[in-house]
Formats: C-alpha cells, sequence, structure tokens
C-alpha cells in the first residue's frame, strides 16, 4: 500500500486542528475534503475561505475544499478524524455506511471515550468490526503552528505497516517529519494522559508557583503516564517518545495549549463551568481526568497527579488543597 499524491483525503472535524490537518494535506497535493456538524459554519468556511474562528487569516488552497454534508465527505475513501473524543463513536457509526476494507481510517483526535475509558482503537473496533485500516495520528502539535507550515514532527501508529507509512505519506513534507508505530496503545495513551498533566501544571502557574514546581510536574507526570501506559499494554520506550514525553512537555509549558488554561484559571480562582464557557473549543483533559481516575483505581495504578486534578474538577477541591496533598505524600525513592 502507498500513498497517492493526488488521493482525497477527508477531514472530519472543522476546528482548529482538523482544519490545520487539512490545510496540510492540501499543501502536499492531495484534495482535502474539509466536513463539520455546524451547516451555518461549514457555510462560512465556504464564503470565507479561512477558518476565522480557529485559524484567521490563513486562506484555503483551493484543493481544501468544504464537504455540506457528511454524505459527500463519505465519497472519499480516506478519512482523517478530528472530532472530540465524546464524538467519536458517533462520526464512525455515521461513516459506517461507507467503509469498506480498503478504507483507510486515521484520527488525530486525543483522549478516552467519555463514559467507558475506553482508547479509541477500542470504539474503532467495536463499530467498524474490521470494515477499515485503522491508524492513530499523534505527537506535540499545536495547530496554528501546523497551519502556519512551521516545523513540526509526529508519529503515526498502526498495527499494520503499510497504513502507518500511507497515512504518514499523507502528512510528510519538508517541514512535517513524520515517524510511524505499531504501538497503537502507547501512541493513544501518550497523547491523551498528557492533556491532564497539562491542567495540572497550568494550576501550578495559576497559583503563582514557579518553574521548579512545573518541571518537577511535568516529570513526575511523565512517571504516571508511563505506569498507566505500560499498564495498558503500550510501550516503555513509546513515551520517552514525541507522542509521550514530547507532547507532554509541549503542552505543560506553552499557553497555546486549551487544557493548560483551563488550570491556569482554576489556579487563578476562576469556576470551571466560566472557563470552559469561555474557552470556545474542547479542552479534552477535562473529560480524561475522569476516565483515567477510574482507570486507575480499576487497573491499581498509582496517579496522585491525576487523583488530585479529578478531584479539582469533579470534587471542587480548591487548587491550593491539591498541591498541599501532594506536597505532603510519604517520603519516597524516584522511580
Amino acid at each position: 500500500m502507498t500513498g497517492d499524491a493526488k488521493s482525497t483525503v477527508a477531514v472530519l472535524g472543522a476546528g482548529s486542528w482538523g482544519t490545520a490537518l487539512a490545510l496540510l494535506l492540501a499543501r502536499n497535493g492531495h484534495t482535502a475534503l474539509l466536513w463539520g456538524n455546524d451547516p451555518t459554519a461549514q457555510a462560512r468556511l465556504q464564503q470565507e475561505r479561512q477558518n476565522r474562528a480557529y485559524l484567521p487569516d490563513i486562506a484555503f488552497p483551493a484543493n481544501l475544499r468544504i464537504a455540506a454534508s457528511l454524505a459527500e465527505a463519505a465519497a472519499a475513501s480516506r478519512f482523517l478524524l478530528a472530532v472530540p473524543s465524546h464524538a467519536f463513536r458517533a462520526t464512525l457509526t455515521a461513516l459506517l455506511a461507507h467503509a469498506s476494507r480498503e478504507t483507510v481510517l486515521a484520527w488525530a483526535t486525543k483522549g478516552l471515550e467519555p463514559g467507558s475509558g475506553k482508547l479509541l482503537s477500542q470504539v474503532a473496533g467495536e463499530v467498524l468490526a474490521g470494515r477499515c485500516l485503522p491508524a492513530v495520528i499523534s505527537g506535540p502539535t499545536f495547530a496554528r503552528e501546523v497551519a502556519l507550515d512551521m516545523p513540526t514532527a509526529l508519529t503515526v501508529a498502526s498495527e499494520s505497516e503499510p497504513v502507518a507509512e500511507e497515512v504518514a505519506s499523507w502528512l510528510r513534507n519538508e517541514r512535517v517529519r513524520v515517524y510511524t508505530s505499531r504501538d497503537v496503545a502507547g501512541v493513544q495513551l501518550g497523547g491523551a494522559i498528557k492533556n491532564v498533566m497539562a491542567i495540572a501544571a497550568g494550576i501550578s502557574d495559576g497559583l503563582g508557583f514557579g518553574a521548579n514546581a512545573r518541571a518537577a510536574l511535568i516529570t513526575r507526570g511523565l512517571a504516571e503516564l508511563t505506569r498507566l501506559g505500560v499498564a495498558m499494554g503500550g510501550q516503555k520506550e513509546t513515551f520517552m517518545g514525541l507522542t509521550g514525553a514530547g507532547d507532554l512537555i509541549l503542552t505543560c509549558t506553552d499557553n497555546a495549549s486549551r487544557n493548560r488554561r483551563v488550570g491556569l484559571a482554576l489556579g487563578q480562582g476562576k469556576k470551571l463551568p466560566d472557563i470552559l464557557s469561555g474557552l470556545g473549543q474542547e479542552a479534552e483533559g477535562v473529560a480524561t481526568a475522569r476516565e483515567l481516575y477510574q482507570l486507575a483505581k480499576r487497573l491499581n495504578v498509582e496517579m496522585p497527579i491525576t487523583t488530585q486534578v479529578y478531584r479539582v474538577l469533579y470534587e471542587n477541591l480548591p487548587p491550593q488543597a491539591a498541591v498541599e496533598a501532594l506536597l505532603s505524600r510519604e517520603p519516597r525513592q524516584e522511580n
């Protein structure tokens, strides 16, 4: 299986990340069909030929087309999903009638399924039942930088090396370096867990703590990420790479991260509903914290940072008390 420079790839999800990926595909010579679930917003994209809401002042090339309906987008045989995790199952279900065993379906959604805690690859397996060739895209990326054609590195994971290489060929160019992996679980988990750690880092900075505290949170956050990732079948080496440590560092240290901004606002005393209503886009770490907390309990994996983020988000624990709980833990050897 090899990529075709003239292929059509339907991007489902017209937020900042989906739009950035559609721009990248079009820049690489593909026809990109961009679909979102809001018809009014889709009409605006078509009229303005840019995504003014999320990526203003970045013009769409001619080969980035706006799909007026999911049925129009589904005419493609290659799909790239960038929908929120809570919409992932429903979007796949809608695509089911159009999928075949030759359909290549990749997703760049980072999170776990709300309510079940399942990896999105598990959801895809349940819904599609082998009727497509799946892959996951992850790595340390901010949508605007990708849209502006700035240097970026990504990882594409699939159990099939030819599928991983085809999806990588969609994205790879002189500015975007793309690696491949067969660790589907590990690549997904790195991309999901780092969002929770970004909320923790944001809380720390919002409380006025310094770089020392942020570095400690990132380091111990990586330890948590690795512990749960290995327990769920990921490879330890994956969590030291782009989709683990790389994505974690990016998301915890730059205010372009929505999850970090949620934490900053919590640390500054703002209320979660107000924070989320003003954000304008999904902050996947909020839902993921609940799922990770439940997974850690079920698998008996120690995740103290995740636990405190969960308590702040869902039990109204004051952020200062969460930090005190972390600092008062029993001394131990580092591992």
